[in-house]
């Protein structure tokens, strides 16, 4: 039995400089090349983590020491396998805070579930979440304040993280560069996920930044303009 992708090809690491002193790092990694986005803010000796795909630890914790920061947090955007697989070894490595939301709680908390989509070489551990998301909740980081937006659909559990003042938006697997997140898994449903880009999602300014849970970033404004799934 294979591995069930859920979204699409990952992208280069890459590092890219943001306002007010933070620091994009993005990291694919595990068998299907999730992209994980560690934050960092070297002058505040802080950073933040999005998603946790297996084995991100090792690509994580160079960067901390390099940067001199301490991983206080750790936000899951849905509790797909690819995105929690490295989870568990974060807590034990650095005692972060675990955020995400409630829909999802059987996924994350209790990932043997999604082991009949699995190949039996891929080990799950569970995480416990200490603080569980709602929607239109804002959270501070970074210097900076974040608002959740929940766009289920692809999982039911689906958030994303807005981060206005860098006008940049975490989606986790809703929306792709010219696609959107799959809705033919257990608990996905296609109305749905189209609702939540089209009111979550393209309610955001056009020049957001859209960061996806597999492959390249794109903009709020060109999927509205060209997304063959759900356009403006």
């Amino acid at each position: 039995m294979v591995a069930l992708s859920f979204g699409f090809h990952g992208c280069a690491p890459l590092e890219s400089p943001w306002i007010g002193g933070v620091k994009l790092h993005v990291l694919p990694a595990g068998p299907i090349q999730t992209n994980a986005y560690l934050l960092t803010a070297p002058e505040r000796g802080e950073a933040i983590l999005i998603d946790a795909p297996g084995e991100i630890w090792a690509d994580v914790e160079p960067i901390l020491t390099r940067e001199q920061c301490r991983l206080t947090e750790l936000w899951l955007t849905h509790g797909h396998w690819d995105h929690t697989q490295g989870g568990a070894e974060i807590v034990r490595a650095t005692s972060v805070l675990v955020r995400a939301h409630r829909d999802d709680q059987v996924l994350i908390e209790s990932p043997r579930v999604m082991s009949a989509f699995l190949d039996s070489s891929i080990k799950l551990e569970p995480i416990k979440v200490n603080h569980w998301l709602t929607s239109g909740e804002t959270l501070s980081a970074l210097g900076t304040t974040i608002e959740v937006r929940h766009v289920p659909g692809h999982c039911p559990g689906n958030v994303l993280f807005y981060f206005s003042a860098n006008s940049a938006a975490f989606v986790g697997d809703a929306l792709f560069k010219g696609s959107i997140g799959r809705t033919d898994l257990p608990l996905g449903n296609h109305a749905q996920l189209e609702r939540a880009i089209r009111t979550e999602i393209y309610t955001l300014p056009g020049s957001t930044m859209v960061y996806p849970g597999h492959g390249e970033p794109t903009t709020v404004g060109h999927e509205m303009q060209t997304n063959p799934y759900v356009r403006a």
